[in-house]
C-alpha cells in the first residue's frame, strides 16, 4: 500500500516542481535522471577507454609515469558537458557527479578497457577553505559512483591540497603549471603505499593540476597511477 501512495505523492510533487534536464531544461520523463535521453545520446564520448595512446594519455607522456589515462567526454565551452559539470560545481547538483561517475564506471568495467586492476580511487582534493565554501569536493560524487560500479574503494583523505591557488582562467600553459606546482601533499601514505591508484578529476585542460597530483601520489613508495577525467578539453 505504501508504494502506490509514495508514487502518487511523487507524481503530484513533480507536477508542481517538475524535474528538468540539466543540459536542455526540458522536463524529464519517467526513468530519466539528471539529463534526458536525447541529450544523453548527444554527449560526445571520446572513446579513450579502448585506446592506450589516446589524446589525453599523449598529453601526459614524458611528464609523469602513468599506467593509463582516459577522458569520458570531449569538453567544449558552453556545450552539454560543461553545463553538467557547472551544475555539479556551482549549483550543488551532486547527482550530476553521480551520473557521470556511473558512465565512467560502465567504461571501466569493459573487458577491453585500458585501465585495469585498480586498488583504490583517489579524487583530486579541494583546498579545505574552498570545500567548506562549496560544501563538498565535486570530484567526490564522481569517485563514489565509480566505486559503486566497480567495487574499488575510495581513499577520501589520502591527499590534501595545501595551497588555495588562484583561478587558472586566462593563464597560458606555463603559468598554469607554475600555479599548481607543489600544491598537493600526502595526508595518509598508508592508503596509497603499494597500491595502483585511480586518480579522478572533473575536467582536464593542460593537465597541469593532474600532473601535480600524480607526482604527489608517486612520491609514496611502490605506487602506480592511472587517471580518469570526465571532460577532456582539446588544444
Amino acid at each position: 500500500m505504501l508504494a502506490p501512495i509514495r508514487t502518487l505523492l511523487t507524481d503530484v510533487f513533480n507536477l508542481f516542481y517538475p524535474k528538468v534536464c540539466l543540459t536542455c531544461d526540458n522536463t524529464l520523463h519517467q526513468h530519466e535522471e539528471v539529463i534526458c535521453l536525447q541529450c544523453e545520446r548527444g554527449l560526445p564520448l571520446t572513446g579513450h577507454y579502448t585506446d592506450a595512446d589516446n589524446e589525453l594519455a599523449k598529453r601526459l607522456w614524458g611528464r609523469v609515469e602513468l599506467q593509463g589515462a582516459m577522458g569520458l567526454y570531449d569538453f567544449h565551452k558552453g556545450a552539454q558537458v560543461q553545463q553538467l559539470l557547472h551544475s555539479l560545481k556551482y549549483r550543488k547538483r551532486q547527482d550530476a557527479g553521480i551520473y557521470v561517475g556511473q558512465q565512467l564506471g560502465v567504461q571501466l568495467q569493459q573487458a577491453n578497457c585500458i585501465i585495469k586492476n585498480i586498488d583504490v580511487i583517489v579524487p583530486v582534493p579541494l583546498h579545505h577553505k574552498k570545500e567548506k565554501q562549496r560544501g563538498y569536493n565535486q570530484c567526490m560524487p564522481i569517485a563514489e559512483a565509480i566505486s559503486l560500479a566497480t567495487d574499488w574503494p575510495v581513499a577520501k583523505d589520502a591527499l590534501m591540497r595545501t595551497v588555495k591557488n588562484t583561478s587558472q582562467t586566462g593563464m597560458n600553459r606555463f603559468e598554469r603549471f607554475e600555479n599548481v606546482k607543489d600544491i598537493f601533499a600526502v595526508k595518509d601514505a598508508a592508503q596509497l603505499q603499494g597500491k595502483h591508484v585511480l586518480l579522478v578529476d572533473d575536467v582536464v585542460t593542460t593537465g597541469a593540476t593532474s600532473e601535480s597530483c600524480i607526482r604527489t601520489i608517486l612520491s609514496v613508495p611502490d605506487t602506480k597511477v592511472s587517471f580518469v577525467a570526465v571532460g577532456y578539453a582539446k588544444g
